[in-house]
């Protein structure tokens, strides 16, 4: 396929610098439905990035359009703030029974607005004022936001030098293999910790991925992650999982976290947890946190009432019977044998692959060439964006609706793009 590059003219002369994804993909796009995207020139692309996780079921979802649909034509409430509505009610009914209960987990549930780092500063927030502490401890290469109290628990350099003043209140500690398994988990964390003199305030909270996205597609192990939770219990700290981008299902189960039998205290949703694309956000907490004044956080866009309605949608139609995690374990097995395939085709010089669920990574020793496999795919016809503090790692994250054929092909592109790079 060749494409040619688009006149931009209004979104260069007009929209802000600031722009990134549409550098790597020069096209105006006009529809998507499923696992494709289509130009305004009538070029068709395989999406492998789903909305940076916001899309696990797809573009305009057939069942979940309708229900929107239905819902507008009937003139539901489209803007309540956080009044009471019937589609509020429905959807909590459903994320308590399809979600919650058979989870038997114990959460409250807060609207903190329309995005993720929303809900990471909602968590932040209600962390410090339970426990009356400032300080917050993340991981080397977590990424929870670009407002200023997420970004303070960011590991990237660049997207916290955006922040323009100092990042407070956060510590960094070495995540999961950091070391390559040369140092004891937690043993530089649990030192300082124990130590009147190491200059570490005790932290109110700490905040975690299982499985970074944006740091790289590095995946948190189930004992280190049980570890971490037995460290806040002893240390009498609060775990705070953010499950942002891995949530919804994209790792398998519905939280990232159930694999490790942990509880975490707080959790943070968003991204896939409209259904549609739509903004949403949810942090979830045990109900002895809810220490809350009334309005002591609040936000005028916290009242999606049509996400509500395509979030109850989604729940209904691909978590009450357990085929949605069935189906992308097994597509996360077609990726991991793709990978294989790839690393020994190139006799794993220089690459490496890891994932979880339909989240994978393939991260180059030759750092640049991530970036150029995912420029060729994208004249393939295909989306793929790169992670990692260098962007040293194409990242696959495709919708959890995409078909084993579509999958497939996909893969077939990466392979190719990989091939025609070297």
């Amino acid at each position: 396929m060749t494409i040619t590059p688009p006149a931009l003219s209004v979104f260069e002369t007009l929209e802000s610098e600031v722009r990134s994804y549409c550098r790597g993909w020069p096209a105006v796009f006009d529809r998507a439905q499923g696992s494709h995207l289509h130009d305004e020139d009538g070029h068709t692309y395989l999406d492998f990035f789903a909305g940076a996780g916001s899309l696990n079921y797809g573009h305009n979802n057939p069942v979940l359009k309708r229900a929107l649909i239905d819902y507008i034509e009937r003139d539901g409430i489209t803007h309540g703030l956080d009044m009471a509505t019937t589609a509020k009610r429905a959807f909590l009914e459903t994320f308590q029974n399809v979600i919650l209960r058979p989870r038997d987990l114990p959460y409250k549930v807060m609207f903190p607005g329309p995005t993720g780092t929303n809900a990471v500063e909602a968590a932040l927030k209600l962390a410090r004022k339970v426990k009356g502490r400032e300080s917050v401890v993340s991981f080397t290469n977590a990424f929870h936001g670009m407002s200023l109290g997420a970004l303070a628990v960011t590991g990237n350099a660049f997207k916290r030098a955006g922040a323009g003043i100092p990042l407070v209140h956060g510590t960094p500690m070495p995540f999961d293999n950091y070391f390559d398994g040369t140092v004891e988990d937690f043993l530089w964390f649990e030192r300082l910790l124990d130590d009147h003199g190491s200059g570490l305030n005790k932290p109110a909270a700490v905040i975690v991925e299982t499985v970074q996205g944006e740091g790289g597609i590095n995946v948190a192990r189930a004992e280190w992650l049980r570890a971490l939770s037995d460290l806040c219990k002893r240390q009498d700290m609060l775990l705070i999982v953010d499950d942002i981008q891995m949530g919804c299902g994209r790792t398998g189960k519905f939280f990232s976290f159930e694999e490790a039998g942990i509880t975490p205290d707080i959790v943070t949703l968003s991204k896939s947890i409209s259904g549609y694309g739509m903004p949403m956000s949810l942090c979830l907490f045990k109900p002895e946190l809810d220490i809350w004044e009334p309005g002591e956080h609040n936000g005028t866009f916290r009242g999606n009432n049509p996400a509500f309605v395509t979030a109850s949608a989604a729940l209904d139609t691909y978590w009450t019977d357990g085929q949605m995690e069935k189906q992308t374990e097994l597509r996360g097995e077609q990726v991991e044998r793709a990978l294989l395939a790839i690393v020994d085709e190139n006799d794993g010089a220089g690459l490496s692959f890891r994932g979880r669920g339909l989240v994978w990574g393939l991260e180059f020793t030759d750092k640049p060439r991530a970036g150029a496999v995912c420029r060729r795919a994208f004249e393939l016809g295909m989306l793929l964006e790169t992670s990692g503090p260098q962007s040293e790692v194409v990242k696959l994250l495709p919708a959890l609706t995409i078909t084993a054929e579509e999958l497939d092909e996909g893969l077939r592109i990466l392979a190719r793009s990989v091939r025609e790079t070297a």
